[in-house]
């Protein structure tokens, strides 16, 4: 199976604000209470291959000063410019969003077009699981678990890695690669089931054989019809990935199409 998009599951750390507080519960932030601001901390990045392997890239702050993301923004540009479509957990509401407002700030132009499949809300849409987060879905759904960091427990690790703890950075190398890993494998689980799933390769000519719009496999089946208002199309079932597909047009032939009467 190859695909003409090129697909990669995003993650990205972040370091947290640093502001004065004057106390630890249920605290509203005041911009002059701000001591420092909110910055990228590491990303990890993989390139989709359906044999599972692609390439993975990581890179992180780490060094004199790990607030500066300038080089870690540098390579997201690029990164985003160049795909054609971002698989992450909770991505639209965070990874990218928080991308792109450091790229603004930092005076980038928009990269190119590109779709993003949050695995979360995909699974929000489809299933009612006990919860859509990436801990549970990847415990139940992949062979994968998301990583606890255990010798930095919680905010620890973040703490460290600001104090530039060599062994806290591995550490978040590790948990950031394992999230996308875990995030990917969550994605080809769900991958069948996503609805206006982006085409993902097209035949290369006419004589070619049909393909998945999901996966771009050429091992489809037909099953039966879906009858509209307008006339019936071919329903196609995906033997790789199980996906639903079906025919652009009409199995009316296009002779016959301007005497179809439509119901009201």
């Amino acid at each position: 199976m190859t695909t003409h998009l090129k697909i990669a599951t995003l993650d990205i750390e972040t370091f947290p604000i640093e502001a004065y507080v004057w106390d630890l519960w249920d605290q509203n932030i005041g911009l002059n209470q701000i001591i420092t601001e909110w910055s990228i901390a590491s990303f990890c990045w993989k390139w989709f291959q359906e044999d599972g392997k692609g390439e993975v890239i990581y890179a992180d702050s780490r060094g004199r000063n790990p607030r500066n993301d300038a080089k870690l923004l540098k390579q997201l540009h690029e990164l985003l410019d160049e795909v054609d479509i971002v698989v992450a957990q909770n991505g639209k509401a965070f990874d990218v969003k928080k991308i792109n407002g450091r790229l603004i700030e930092a005076g980038y132009s928009p990269p190119s077009p590109y779709r993003v499949i949050d695995t979360m809300l995909e699974a929000k849409s489809v299933a009612k699981f006990s919860s859509n987060k990436l801990a549970w879905m990847s415990d139940h759904l992949t062979d994968t678990p998301k990583s606890e960091h255990k010798k930095f427990p919680g905010f620890e690790l973040w703490r460290e890695c600001l104090a530039n703890n060599i062994e806290a950075w591995e550490e978040m190398k590790q948990y950031n690669i394992i999230d996308v890993e875990a995030t990917e494998k969550v994605y080809r689980k769900l991958r069948g089931w996503i609805k206006n799933h982006p085409t993902v390769s097209l035949p290369d000519s006419a004589q070619e054989e049909r393909k998945c719009p999901k996966c771009g496999s050429t091992h489809l089946q037909k099953r039966g019809k879906t009858h509209t208002n307008h006339g019936s199309k071919t329903n196609y079932q995906c033997v790789d990935c199980k996906g639903w597909s079906q025919s652009k047009a009409f199995d009316l032939p296009v002779s016959m199409r301007k005497d179809l009467l439509v119901s009201k």
